[in-house]
């Protein structure tokens, strides 16, 4: 079974997980922008975070075969903080690295005013930069969220084919699929969707144009889950070309959208900057 995870924050994520991983079957990874758990006070502080996502994760996902790809923005949480906004302005010279498969996440968390100005600003820097979109859904009053989301998106530059629309549920995925987004759901241990009910919409809905994601970050998650629905797909019935669409191939052919996928790994470099992931003698 091969697996691309099109959602997973590895940068709060250990190494054993990397191994445990390609373990698992994943080979190809897309690790989003998001918070960092904390309030970040300046610009400054997403440059050094960006840089990481296209030089640090990349360097060790490739210590044990795994193609790290990133999205990258100023996302929904933090738009709301008048020290983080002017990251906007400097989006444009990350957009254009070679690892950049799309502008995300961005969309909406508490649906504020300043959350709709960066999310249209970002759906254009997706249309200007020729990159698809990663969209967070939120997480309180999904369906009026989804709404919002899909007017603002409607309005842009950026078709609807470029589009991802993340962390859906039972209560927004048919509305998120007559969009003609694709539709993205993230697995969890105790939130969002789990394995049963991920499965109940892919017999519903089809195989077409949905993806699924461990997402997994700093609290209870877990970066093997894409495997796992994988496997119950297997136990539901669904047949190895239906697994390898959902878990593959589509996340291939949304992000593949950037023109910059690069599936193969190429053998890592000793060190990154002068440091290795190595300790203890290995």
């Amino acid at each position: 079974m091969r697996i691309f995870d099109p959602h997973i924050h590895m940068t709060s994520r250990t190494t054993d997980d990397y191994r445990a991983m390609y373990d698992a079957g994943v080979r190809a990874l897309v690790e989003p922008s998001f918070w960092l758990g904390q309030p970040r006070t300046s610009p400054a502080s997403f440059f050094d975070y960006f840089d990481a996502l296209l030089g640090w994760e990349p360097f060790r996902a490739a210590q044990y075969g795994i193609a790290h790809h990133c999205t990258l923005a100023l996302n929904p949480k933090e738009a709301n903080d008048a020290r983080c906004t002017p990251v906007l302005d400097a989006l444009p010279r990350y957009l254009d690295k070679d690892s950049v498969v799309a502008v995300g996440e961005i969309g909406y968390d508490s649906m504020t005013p300043a959350e709709d100005t960066a999310l249209a600003a970002q759906l254009q820097l997706a249309a200007d930069h020729g990159l698809p979109a990663l969209v967070h859904t939120p997480h309180r009053d999904k369906l009026a969220g989804l709404h919002r989301t899909l007017d603002v998106i409607r309005e842009s530059h950026l078709p609807p084919e470029r589009v991802l629309l993340d962390h859906l549920n039972e209560t927004t995925v048919k509305d998120a699929r007559d969009s003609g987004c694709w539709a993205g759901f993230s697995i969890y241990p105790d939130t969002k969707m789990d394995e049963d009910r991920v499965i109940a919409i892919l017999k519903t809905h089809g195989t077409e144009k949905i993806l699924v994601n461990s997402a997994a970050d700093w609290g209870r998650s877990d970066p093997l889950k894409t495997r796992k629905v994988g496997d119950a797909m297997l136990a539901a019935g669904f047949g190895e070309d239906d697994v390898d669409r959902v878990l593959w191939r589509n996340p291939v052919a949304f992000y593949g959208q950037s023109g910059r996928l690069q599936l193969d790994t190429a053998a890592p470099e000793p060190l990154h900057e002068g440091n290795s992931i190595l300790r203890g003698g290995e």
